[in-house]
């Protein structure tokens, strides 16, 4: 779990709409949007570089403090984040009004555990297939990430999301029989493979019986 307290500024936003967002932007800031818990709407902004701390620092998942004009406002989760397609950078952000300690759904990442036994004695190829799952539990215990072990995954074996070890007092919302992790024998492994075969096959190829010989 993210061990730093989670604070971002945020100021109220008077004016949207295209104009106002691009001079934001141009000022360092991104706009934003807070909603939730049946109160409307608020657009917000924050500063660039403070944003890109918190993100840095377990602010993608984690329960952030929004202070207004150095006191305490709103408690919040990320729930999207809109990055401009050519710097990368976060154009817009939209947060979640969260309570303390209420139940909310969340997609987390997940990391591989260990040295999958189809890697380390079998030269094989780990791939991960699914780099977030979806959980349900209590806002004020979400974790950073989420871990899946492999270590046990040999040649053509898989582990799925049901693998994946959860906190205490979260359940998966993901299907359980995604699946998350494979290992396969590598490219060079597959081709000679492949070849074995194909040579075996021409090998025990039946001669034809009263076949006419070639002139």
């Amino acid at each position: 779990m993210a061990t730093k307290e989670l604070t971002l500024p945020i100021e109220k936003r008077e004016t949207t709409g295209t104009s106002a967002t691009h001079a934001l932007r141009r000022d360092g800031k991104i706009p934003g949007v807070l909603y939730g818990h049946g109160a409307a709407p608020m657009h917000l902004a924050v500063e660039a570089r403070a944003f890109d701390d918190l993100l840095h620092h377990g602010g993608r998942t984690g329960v952030i403090t929004l202070t207004l004009d150095g006191k305490k406002a709103d408690t919040a989760l990320v729930r999207a984040l809109d990055r401009d397609p050519l710097s990368h950078k976060v154009a817009h952000v939209d947060l979640q009004r969260v309570s303390a300690h209420e139940a909310v759904h969340a997609k987390l990442p997940v990391t591989t555990v260990g040295v999958a036994r189809g890697v380390k004695d079998f030269g094989g190829v780990m791939d991960v297939l699914v780099h977030e799952v979806e959980i349900e539990g209590p806002v004020d215990q979400l974790p950073d990430h989420l871990e899946i072990d492999v270590t046990v995954l040999g040649i053509h074996q898989h582990a799925t999301a049901a693998n994946i070890a959860l906190p205490k007092g979260f359940k998966l919302l993901t299907a359980a029989d995604t699946i998350v992790v494979s290992v396969e024998a590598s490219k060079t492994a597959q081709h000679l493979e492949e070849a074995a075969s194909g040579a075996a096959i021409e090998q025990s190829t039946p001669e034809v019986i009263g076949a006419k010989p070639e002139a």
